[in-house]
């Protein structure tokens, strides 16, 4: 257990530095309304701040109220949400909004126990709510926070297991100043954001380094652990992008994969990479479709696309044909319309770069 001293010290540091050097700025810093620190930090989730910024400026702008939220059109979400990845999360924005504004009359729960019932809540999600929110007296722990932790205090459990993290959470719970637990909370993830970064952290600005385990012993790229790596799992998908009369065919994903209710072109999934060559043969692909090599007008490059625990080794072959085919669970869609859709980011990016 941490000495009644050493928690006065840190907490007394921590606040002169957030009063005297912390000057983060971001667009929900100082937020009090529960709708647009739940919404913030579901971006953030698997996101860098300097990117989820812009998405969360423009859902705040088309959805200013968990109840515009809630009676939005899923497609139009889910296309607003495009480039940020694991789409999971976007799903669980929209169950939760209308689970808000319908059963709870647009009022977010004031417990942890309360929001921790909300589809896509976690522990962390639910202390940056109730403590910037409402002044709960809870902890918040992300990684910003993991690593200033470990580094000063020398935690080696890895972070990404269970006890790991549930001592992490015991300190961190601990150490909170309790009648400030936002401004203490937003103090923590800024130092670890500003100070205790990741790589060349800046121990000279560090209001902790004259105590800081990691920094006394030269170890600051030592912490935090994480229990061993599982393997990446490869896969190699392969689109033919098919166009007639400025029409293409795509379909929607169904359950059961990474890219859930996103469209897509036509996939090949193989168990090997493919060659050019190959791709460029209409036998590939479906039995009844057919292209000459000169109606190929491009061919990409291999694209690697790394997810958490995927690696995606891809190709996209674009060919335009004079008439249309039919081809099971796909559906011919103007280039217009399909500007509305929802694709996948390794899609979107090979067509802003053909552009």
């Amino acid at each position: 257990m941490i000495e009644k001293q050493l928690k006065v010290w840190f907490s007394i540091a921590l606040k002169k530095w957030n009063s005297e050097k912390n000057d983060r700025l971001m667009p929900w810093k100082g937020e009090k309304d529960p709708y647009k620190i739940w919404l913030s930090e579901i971006i953030l989730q698997q996101t860098r701040v300097e990117q989820g910024q812009a998405y969360y400026e423009r859902f705040l702008n088309r959805y200013p109220s968990v109840h515009n939220l809630a009676q939005a059109i899923d497609n139009e979400v889910f296309k607003l949400w495009e480039g940020l990845g694991y789409y999971n999360r976007c799903r669980n924005l929209l169950t939760t909004a209308r689970k808000i504004s319908e059963e709870y009359h647009g009022e977010f729960p004031k417990s942890k126990e309360g929001l921790l019932k909300l589809k896509g809540i976690g522990n962390y999600t639910a202390a940056a709510i109730g403590s910037f929110a409402f002044g709960l007296p809870l902890a918040v722990v992300d990684g910003n926070v993991f690593r200033v932790l470990s580094r000063v205090f020398g935690i080696s459990d890895p972070i990404d297991q269970q006890k790991g993290k549930l001592k992490f959470e015991a300190l961190a719970n601990l150490l909170l100043d309790k009648k400030n637990p936002a401004s203490h909370n937003q103090a923590m993830m800024d130092l670890g954001a500003t100070i205790c970064k990741p790589k060349n952290p800046v121990c000279a600005d560090c209001p902790f380094s004259n105590k800081c385990v990691a920094f006394i012993k030269g170890q600051q790229t030592e912490f935090p652990q994480k229990a061993k790596k599982s393997k990446t799992k490869e896969r190699f998908l392969y689109y033919l992008i098919l166009e007639c009369k400025r029409q293409r065919l795509v379909r929607k994903r169904g359950a059961g994969d990474i890219w859930k209710d996103l469209h897509e072109y036509i996939l090949k999934e193989s168990d090997e990479p493919q060659a050019e060559k190959d791709l460029r043969n209409p036998s590939f692909w479906a039995p009844n479709t057919i292209f000459s090599a000169k109606q190929v007008r491009d061919s990409s490059d291999e694209l690697v696309h790394q997810l958490t625990h995927q690696k995606i080794r891809s190709r996209i072959i674009y060919v335009i044909i004079e008439k249309k085919i039919e081809l099971d669970g796909y559906r011919w869609v103007s280039n217009s319309e399909i500007k509305k859709l929802a694709f996948s980011r390794l899609l979107t990016r090979y067509l802003e770069n053909r552009q």
